[in-house]
């Protein structure tokens, strides 16, 4: 016999099935972000180092060359901005919240007190006198 009030396994399985699938939604999702990431510097910068060996063994590359593959890098620094907030959104949150252009017009704008606080890691504290701490 079975009680009528217990859990039943079957909804345990299914929420535990569901908490894992949560996880692996989000692993997923890291994992593809950081393969993007790591692609486009690979991309950008390997033929750069490699050129540059290159250039140091047998100095028969050319200039502009050089200089092309060097913008490439360059421009691999400036899609990460973009590459970002496009696929974390933990970093979209916090661009919108401090900076102005990307802030919500309801939302107020944080105080350095605030944001010293949160960034200290401490909550109002209670006064203590010289005594105390001693």
């Amino acid at each position: 016999l079975q009680d009528p009030c217990a859990p039943s396994q079957p909804t345990a399985s299914s929420e535990s099935r569901r908490f894992t699938n949560k996880h692996s939604k989000k692993a997923l999702k890291a994992s593809l972000t950081l393969g993007i990431l790591l692609g486009m510097f690979f991309v950008a910068w390997l033929p750069f180092f490699v050129t540059n060996v290159t250039q140091a063994v047998c100095g028969c590359v050319p200039a502009s060359f050089f200089d092309v593959l060097t913008w490439l890098g360059y421009c691999n620094s400036t899609m990460n901005p973009i590459i970002y907030p496009l696929f974390m959104r933990d970093f979209k949150r916090a661009m919108g919240k401090y900076l102005p252009c990307c802030r919500r017009s309801g939302e107020p704008r944080p105080s350095a007190i605030s944001l010293s606080m949160r960034n200290s890691n401490s909550g109002p504290r209670a006064a203590t006198s010289l005594k105390n701490v001693l």
